[in-house]
């Protein structure tokens, strides 16, 4: 069966999306939740305020996306295709995302909570986390060279056992790289 080719489209405040390759498509206030989007296709598409939580991502192309204002809790990227995937986040709430292994290098993620957030192994090279609080985030061989952490918050970041050449970090935010040592840091 062939899979319809959809662009050019605004879908506002639907509950469901028929399979297909979804391009210069808008999604305004959807409600997805729980929806199964395995192998479905997304290019230069914008979603907003937009409820995706515990979609399942299998095989799932997200290129160049914008997701703004969006409750995105529990999403499996790792099961994202990794053919051109690339996104950026404002405002969306993704507490409980799985990152592990993606390549998403300059990825922004800008005013979003991540909490208990994944990012074991993934390349996170020039990646942007604006005003985020990785409280509980998992941060294991993963890639933050370059990386911007400065206004990023609650974050444990081990040094040792993560590659953060050249990434940058406020003074402010010190004690998430030292947190394995158990020292204080004071005024």
């Amino acid at each position: 069966m062939e899979v319809p080719f959809i662009t050019d489209r605004t879908f506002d405040k639907e509950n469901t999306l028929q399979k297909g390759d979804y391009e210069n498509c808008e999604f305004k206030n959807c409600d997805f939740s729980n929806a199964d989007f395995s192998e479905y296709k997304f290019t230069d598409c914008v979603f907003s305020g937009c409820n995706m939580s515990l979609i399942k991502l299998h095989q799932t192309v997200f290129m160049d996306i914008i997701f703004r204002d969006c409750k995105m809790l529990g999403l499996g990227f790792d099961t994202c295709s990794d053919f051109g995937l690339s996104f950026s986040f404002e405002n969306c709430q993704l507490n409980n995302c799985i990152f592990y292994k993606t390549k998403i290098k300059k990825t922004i993620f800008r005013n979003s909570p991540l909490q208990e957030a994944d990012f074991t192994e993934a390349d996170l090279s020039g990646a942007v986390f604006d005003k985020c609080d990785l409280a509980r985030s998992i941060f294991d061989n993963t890639n933050l060279e370059m990386a911007d952490l400065r206004t990023a918050y609650n974050y444990s970041i081990d040094p040792e056992s993560n590659r953060i050449k050249k990434a940058r970090f406020s003074l402010r935010g010190i004690p998430g790289l030292l947190h394995k040592y158990d020292i204080r840091i004071e005024d």
